[in-house]
């Protein structure tokens, strides 16, 4: 939190010379995790633990009547993912075995039902079932079940929960007379549903039919696990460690697919909610509660954790194997944790999934091979041959065999995604300025301390051996260590990160076409994905499924070349200079890369898709702005046509003082595209994203991902206005694109895919190549 980073700041202002001096000038993170944390007071663990209190994770058992009732509110609105959001939070602080969390489950799975989400709602009904549902409510769940059953394509199943529900109601008629007649009514519906289901023919698997279709590496590399074959590790003195290409590499090959070695769920951007009489549950919606707490799958029906209100699973398993690595640990400390930062986070995290007896073993083996001194830059003795690749030819003689010490590696000379590695990305640490240090180690103290004293309360309580119990590393082995391998962990952080993101769709509820931007979900560690070297045109493209990163070749790779990845500034975002404050302010390194050696101050300045046409239009730059903002929210809220309006207007004022290829020029077509589509207007509809198309080739480049969800986005107009060639053209022109940067296994692969099938199965489609 800000507060708690300005109090320390403060806090290190403050501290006399000579102590900032001491701190400065530690030569290990031993040191520095000493000098800190005896700084760490009482009244500053009471600051801590007051702005801790802000966050809402303990379970409140008043919650849930509030919750169920709010949900309904959302259902009767039939905004159905809301209601579910607000049931998921009735569950979350409910007991076990209680009509409350019974009925948050029953009114969850009526608005999965809603959603089509069929395989969410039958879990449900089974968990309404499990925790005591009313008798009075069983008629309709067992019907609900029947549904899910039909719909799901699952007839003899349906039939049998069918004659379940009528032996239920021959043996309890509870039912008054009114809803009896409903449910009867509805039951001789399904039957007759039944039967024609059952003369149809059985339909192939949909999830085997995607499973086929699954890029899988072809051969695991024996170097680098989650590699393919076309890549190989060297190390330069400049360079460090680095991924090079064994051979040539296709556009969209796979190159790497790797599982974070640790990940946490960033809750969101909003802050706690200060509680009160008028707000005293939340009702906002944010990561938190629409992701699992651990393999990050979207779903809306989270199981909760039995001791927090704030971890949420997509599965019982998924909660069972959290618990069992790190949550049972972390449970009583959602607040400091969420106080302390993410980075705070996956530290701790990182060392419970290793144990700590691993964490022990790693840094004092470290220790002694550097003399006791050096728990900064560990240097790992470990050999591994590689081949270097920066100078062959054409013949594989000209490669050079050598032995190479290469940190991370075990010792058989293979890298692999384990704790060792992930303890020798480098942690810059004489880099990081003075007070950060000193702010990140008396975090990591605080922290320290509230794990020893919940290890004591544990081993006061003398829990029974037939409850769950909560890892307690404080009490096995030395804090001090482990605290310095946490700290060492939080400076890596920095330029070790990896954002796992996924594309969120975004947009007004009516719009029948799907808008969408790549969101932040989580914080992780890819031991193997960071030895890709930065590049501000990168040859590849990243994208995430759950916690799994894949790496594929974004353009042609010839052999010999180093394979390069993008840590956020690129050039098509950023200018040359801004690009390199960033790049040296957060990674050390002043970038060299062809974008930023041919780009000029100049050259920046003149890009289009940012230009005036003159100095003193861009005091009209923030008007405008507010009225396309303005419009898009007219949009969201279903006034298509005075969106259009006032659009119109907007795109009129920009001409007159943009470029035609400015990006907020494109944000007006394309909301116009967005408006048009939601009256059905696919003629006017594609005409402007089109035009949108034009703006974000001219800064992405024609091959770029974000031309590829333009182009979705244009072959779902095209489609839904059977602009049959039209629409083909654009689909093939997206999948082409998607598919270098996605991989096959994407949504929007799947979708194009669906309407190219839907598209050729008509009968007027002429058959033959699309030009």
């Amino acid at each position: 939190m800000d507060e708690w980073e300005s109090y320390l700041l403060d806090k290190w202002a403050l501290l006399p010379k000579s102590t900032q001096l001491t701190i400065s000038t530690a030569e290990t993170l031993s040191d520095i995790f000493l000098h800190s944390s005896s700084l760490l007071q009482p009244k500053d663990e009471m600051f801590l633990k007051q702005l801790s209190s802000g966050y809402m994770v303990e379970k409140d058992h008043d919650a849930p009547l509030f919750y169920r009732e709010e949900g309904n509110k959302k259902f009767q609105e039939k905004d159905y993912t809301g209601a579910a959001v607000l049931y998921s939070k009735g569950v979350s602080h409910s007991r076990p075995n209680t009509e409350d969390i019974s009925l948050c489950y029953a009114n969850r799975s009526a608005a999965l039902f809603r959603l089509d989400q069929y395989e969410a709602c039958l879990k449900d009904i089974v968990r309404a079932d499990m925790h005591g549902l009313p008798e009075r409510l069983q008629p309709k769940m067992m019907l609900r079940k029947a549904e899910c059953l039909l719909n799901l394509g699952r007839p003899r199943e349906a039939r049998q929960a069918v004659s379940d529900l009528e032996s239920n109601l021959a043996a309890k008629p509870s039912l008054g007379l009114s809803s009896h007649k409903i449910l009867q009514r509805n039951l001789e519906h399904l039957k007759v549903k039944i039967q024609e289901k059952e003369n149809l023919p059985e339909a192939f698997p949909v999830a085997l039919a995607k499973a086929f279709e699954e890029m899988a590496l072809e051969e695991e590399n024996k170097q680098i696990s989650g590699a393919s074959l076309s890549v190989g590790l060297c190390t330069d003195p400049l360079k460090g460690r680095h991924l090079v290409a064994t051979k040539d590499i296709l556009p969209g090959e796979l190159l790497l697919k790797e599982d974070a070695f640790v990940s946490v769920l960033i809750p969101g951007e909003m802050p706690p909610l200060r509680h009160g009489p008028q707000n005293r549950w939340d009702t906002r919606v944010s990561s938190g509660d629409l992701c699992c707490h651990r393999c990050l799958k979207q779903t809306l029906a989270t199981v909760p954790c039995g001791g927090c209100s704030y971890a949420r699973y997509c599965s019982q398993e998924c909660m069972q194997q959290a618990w069992e690595h790190y949550h049972g640990t972390e449970c009583s400390l959602g607040a400091l944790l969420r106080t302390l930062g993410v980075f705070c986070h996956v530290a701790l995290r990182a060392t419970l999934l290793a144990r700590f007896e691993d964490v022990d073993r790693v840094v004092r083996m470290l220790c002694d091979e550097t003399g006791n001194k050096d728990i900064c830059s560990p240097e790992n003795r470990n050999l591994v041959k590689t081949v270097n690749y920066t100078n062959l030819g054409e013949s594989e003689e000209n490669g050079k065999i050598g032995e190479t010490p290469i940190p991370g590696c075990n010792v058989s000379g293979k890298y692999e995604s384990n704790y060792n590695a992930v303890f020798n990305l480098l942690p810059h640490t004489e880099k990081h300025s003075p007070e950060y240090k000193f702010v990140c180690a008396i975090s990591v103290a605080a922290l320290c301390r509230q794990l020893r004293a919940d290890s004591w309360q544990a081993q006061t309580r003398g829990l029974k051996s037939s409850e769950p119990k909560a890892l307690t590393p404080g009490l096995c082995a030395d804090l001090t260590v482990w605290g310095a391998a946490m700290l060492r962990h939080v400076l890596q952080l920095q330029c070790n990160a990896q954002a796992i993101t996924s594309l969120r769709h975004t947009g007004s509820k009516e719009s029948v076409v799907t808008d969408s931007r790549q969101v932040r979900l989580a914080t992780g560690i890819f031991p193997v994905v960071s030895l890709l070297n930065h590049s501000c045109s990168p040859n590849t493209s990243v994208s995430f499924t759950g916690t799994v990163a894949a790496v594929r070749a974004a353009r042609q790779i010839r052999k010999g070349e180093e394979i390069l990845h993008c840590y956020g500034p690129h050039e098509s975002r950023m200018d040359v200079a801004e690009r390199q404050q960033k790049l040296s302010s957060q990674y050390f390194f002043d970038c060299s890369c062809p974008a930023c050696q041919a780009e000029t101050v100049e050259a920046a300045a003149a890009r289009r898709w940012e230009a005036f046409c003159c100095n003193t239009c861009r005091a009209l730059m923030q008007d405008l702005q507010q009225q396309v903002c303005v419009a898009q929210k007219l949009l969201r809220t279903s006034k298509p046509e005075q969106a259009i309006q006032q659009l119109l207007g907007c795109r009129e004022a920009a001409e007159s003082f943009l470029s035609a290829e400015h990006t907020v020029l494109g944000k007006i077509e394309d909301s116009l595209a967005q408006a048009y589509a939601t009256l059905g207007d696919w003629q006017k509809s594609a005409a402007h994203a089109q035009k949108s198309l034009r703006v974000a080739e001219a800064r992405h480049g024609p091959s770029s991902v974000e031309i590829g969800h333009e182009l979705f986005k244009l072959a779902q107009i095209l489609f839904n206005g059977l602009a049959v060639p039209e629409a083909l053209n654009a689909i093939w022109k997206a999948e082409k694109i998607l598919l270098v940067h996605c991989g096959p296994e994407s949504d929007e692969v799947q979708e194009l895919r669906q309407m190219k099938s839907c598209l050729l199965d008509l009968s007027f489609i002429p058959v033959g190549p699309l030009v």
